[in-house]
């Protein structure tokens, strides 16, 4: 398994699928499947390229889950090497998409053709769930499909999403949940007007800045919420002015993100914020973008299998957590599913010169074909 692996996940990467485009990516992994005896399912939406692949015709539904598409690059020169021709050195292969997530794409679909080839006559069924709309606007993607299964009364009990959870060596973090986000673009209005004359205007910068100050230094969360990080309400843009040293502005935009423990929902906190917001007496309007709500997957049968295989398998026991940012997963909890991520190591994800340990994209391939055996197997003792 382990030169097939690094082959592929060669192959992935030197497709330039930056999000939403596929670039073939799916196609290839379809095929291999296929030729291993998986059913497969294009199901393109909008711009959005999914793969459902699966073997089996009854429960319970173990799914794979991951993303084809990657953030843009950026200026190819200042990469060591051309971020879409993957590079082998000192150990580690680079390029865009190596961490995040062409290699655990990879290592998913090689343990899958093991898995199947070892147990053909396997309990429940075996799948993998693609997407190229991860790193995009996340609409026509996972969001979507996980919505039509729904509909549709298609289950997924088990999933395994292969982000790249982990710190400093594989398998030390796994997450098995994840903080809800919430974003809102505040439009504040004052009158516009000359600074020498502050009397004929009215400042929407003063008027904004106190009351985003208040937000800011409040402690969301009642108390501590088990396995998750404290809700965070942070500013990521303040935009305001004419240009002019002189010019008192109209209007003042501020955006802002919640990261939030399952104390709230997004309803609540929408509540919460234009109440704090109105007793400042601003004249706003706001704009909410829901990206998920927080889940949590409590001890059972897939978290029990994550732990035992790195444990036999690298003698290891991850630090189960909630933090970091957002993934797929999100889409896939309210379905009932168990969700937890392992992956590897996220130093270098979205950055210049992105790379993955070769020996850890070699182990990856084994741990997901334990846990799979681990789960449909054996998931019930």
């Amino acid at each position: 398994m382990n030169n097939d692996v690094l082959d592929l996940t060669r192959e992935l990467i030197a497709r330039s699928s930056v999000t939403p485009d596929d670039a073939g990516c799916q196609p290839l992994l379809a095929s291999r499947l296929e030729n291993a005896g998986f059913r497969t399912e294009f199901l393109r939406r909008g711009e959005v390229d999914n793969l459902w692949a699966w073997h089996g015709s009854e429960g319970p539904v173990l799914c794979f889950l991951g993303h084809t598409d990657v953030v843009p690059p950026g200026p190819s020169d200042a990469w060591a090497s051309d971020p879409f021709r993957p590079d082998l050195r000192e150990g580690f292969l680079y390029g865009r998409g190596s961490a995040d997530m062409k290699g655990s794409v990879a290592a998913f679909v090689v343990a899958l053709e093991a898995f199947v080839a070892a147990h053909p006559e396997h309990p429940g069924t075996i799948a993998l769930l693609l997407t190229s709309d991860e790193e995009g606007d996340a609409i026509d993607g996972v969001r979507r499909i996980a919505r039509e299964f729904g509909e549709q009364g298609r289950a997924i009990d088990y999933c395994l999403v292969g982000e790249p959870s982990s710190l400093e060596r594989l398998g030390d973090i796994v997450r098995v949940g994840r903080r809800g986000s919430l974003t809102g673009t505040a439009t504040v209005r004052g009158v516009q007007g000359h600074v020498a004359y502050p009397h004929l205007a009215d400042n929407p910068i003063h008027r904004a800045l106190p009351a985003f100050a208040a937000l800011a230094a409040r402690e969301w969360d009642p108390e501590p919420y088990p396995e998750f990080p404290a809700t965070s309400f942070q500013i990521a843009n303040f935009q305001a002015g004419t240009g002019a040293s002189n010019v008192i502005p109209g209007t003042a935009s501020v955006q802002f993100n919640l990261r939030y423990s399952p104390h709230w929902t997004a309803d609540a906190l929408v509540a919460e914020v234009e109440s704090l917001l109105a007793a400042h007496s601003l004249e706003l309007s706001i704009d909410w973008h829901r990206s998920g709500e927080p889940f949590h997957t409590a001890d059972g049968v897939l978290r029990r299998a994550v732990r035992d295989t790195l444990r036999d398998s690298l003698g290891l026991r991850p630090d189960e957590n909630t933090g970091g940012g957002t993934s797929d997963g999100r889409f896939i909890a309210p379905m009932g599913a168990q969700v937890v991520e392992l992956g590897p190591v996220n130093a270098s994800i979205h950055k210049v010169d992105e790379r993955v340990s070769v020996a850890d994209l070699e182990a990856l391939p084994g741990l997901y074909l334990g846990i799979a055996e681990r789960v449909l197997l054996r998931g019930a003792e």
